[in-house]
């Protein structure tokens, strides 16, 4: 029977070993102990870990991935599958409503380009010039809030979730080095309790680029709390994370450690 001491799964797994650890904390990944106090996951942890990961991608939450391990030992795929689909349909749900959220600014932004595009009117800027836009999009500013939150659970779930991430080294690299490019196109910044808030200009394409790289940190960093207000004149991005994580929120945001 195979068994793994800790660093060897992670290297086989391509999984940090505090993530295991995490993992095992949170009731996902169990292990063994040798007489020393040694970690010892059995042979079947390298496809818990796949599985893991794969849950992971899709959005769920850690509660939600417990629950289909547990679904999952029992050893009937139909029983599995019965049970991620209402999950993965809440997923689909989420994601439309960000969708559709950012295709109403993308909409309102159009509006106000093309009436800029037309001809300026003689003299300074007035009230209906166009270069001040006082009407708000259909559906008003548009709020996007990126948080572990699922109906249920605590209003700031994030301030109780371990700091520990999921990607490997070279993953960590990529990742870093995304939010450092983005971090770049901020024109302001501001300190704020628990993290830090950016300021970008108010174009969709960013927005959604934004909403898409928030969305794929939460999914292996639990702990930030992103939220994303959209208004006809400025994007903001507000980035928490607990106070144990403030040396990764400075790394990846410039906030203050």
């Amino acid at each position: 029977m195979t068994s793994y001491r800790i660093s060897q799964l992670a290297e086989r797994s391509g999984v940090p070993a505090t993530t295991l650890r995490f993992y095992e904390d949170a009731g996902l990944l169990p292990a063994d102990r040798t007489p020393s106090g040694y970690r010892v996951y059995g042979e079947d942890a390298v496809e818990r870990l796949a599985f893991i990961s794969s849950a992971k991608l899709l959005g769920l939450a850690l509660e939600e991935i417990r629950e289909l391990l547990e679904v999952r030992e029992e050893g009937v795929c139909a029983s599995v599958r019965t049970r991620m689909l209402p999950l993965v349909a809440d997923r689909i749900s989420e994601t439309d409503g960000r969708i559709a959220e950012l295709r109403a600014f993308s909409a309102h932004l159009a509006g106000v380009h093309a009436e800029l595009s037309g001809p300026a009117p003689a003299g300074a800027c007035g009230p209906d010039c166009g270069c001040t836009t006082t009407s708000t999009p259909a559906a008003g500013p548009v709020p996007i809030t990126l948080s572990p939150t699922r109906p249920g659970q605590a209003t700031e779930p994030w301030r109780d979730t371990p700091v520990a991430c999921t990607l490997g080294g070279a993953e960590l690299g990529e990742r870093t080095g995304q939010w450092q490019q983005l971090v770049g196109k901020a024109d302001q910044r501001e300190e704020i309790d628990d993290g830090v808030r950016l300021f970008f200009p108010a174009d969709a394409e960013l927005a959604a680029e934004v909403a898409a790289l928030a969305a794929a940190e939460q999914g292996c960093c639990a702990f930030f709390d992103f939220t994303l207000h959209l208004t006809p004149t400025a994007l903001q991005l507000e980035v928490r994370a607990p106070e144990s994580a403030a040396g990764m929120l400075a790394d990846l945001f410039g906030a203050n450690a």
